[in-house]
């Protein structure tokens, strides 16, 4: 990949996506998942488990997320913010505690867990914590490459994509510490009896 990207950047004048593998792959999204209800600074998992529905492997199995504002791409987990002033216009409204694991690329909002044989799944979980109140969308889409050549969709034809709609509490979770075993409890305390 690396080579790929330097000669993208005016080496050899090679196309960085010239070795990768070129079709459309069938696949099957068997689990979409992410609170409808979430409450500031208390995290959250969004799940997305993808199978490989075609007879071919998939080459590089990719979800891309994109935000409130479909154009802005790969803003999933942020807005765009119209004040001209901010040297960058991206807006956090989650904190990425942690992404699909060994899923990072130089693509933003896009994560890629590699080939993906026939028939197997791969699941990609992020932790997130919201940091602004209100309603949100966050829109995914899956791939079968990260350049574009390789596409993925369902079985019907149709695109491999939806969205979450997100009601975002602007008030956080209430929760304490556990005096007995240190843990945070989210909710309200149960009131202790008396010996």
């Amino acid at each position: 990949m690396a080579a790929g990207l330097v000669a993208g950047c005016g080496g050899s004048g090679e196309r960085q996506d010239a070795d990768e593998a070129s079709g459309t792959f069938k696949v099957d999204v068997t689990r979409a998942a992410f609170p409808a209800r979430q409450h500031l600074a208390a995290s959250s998992e969004l799940r997305l488990t993808v199978r490989n529905a075609d007879t071919r492997a998939i080459p590089n199995v990719a979800v891309t997320l994109s935000g409130n504002d479909p154009n802005v791409p790969g803003s999933g987990f942020a807005t765009r913010s119209e004040n001209p002033e901010l040297a960058d216009a991206g807006k956090p409204l989650w904190i990425v505690d942690r992404g699909p694991r060994s899923g990072d690329t130089v693509y933003v909002g896009t994560w890629a867990l590699g080939r993906l044989d026939a028939g197997q799944t791969r699941t990609f979980v992020w932790n997130v914590t919201p940091v602004v109140g209100g309603m949100h969308t966050i829109r995914w889409r899956v791939g079968a490459g990260l350049n574009g050549k390789a596409q993925a969709q369902t079985a019907s034809g149709d695109e491999a994509a939806g969205s979450f709609r997100v009601s975002v509490s602007r008030t956080p979770a209430q929760a304490t510490v556990d005096p007995e075993t240190g843990k945070v409890v989210r909710g309200t305390p149960k009131s202790g009896g008396g010996e």
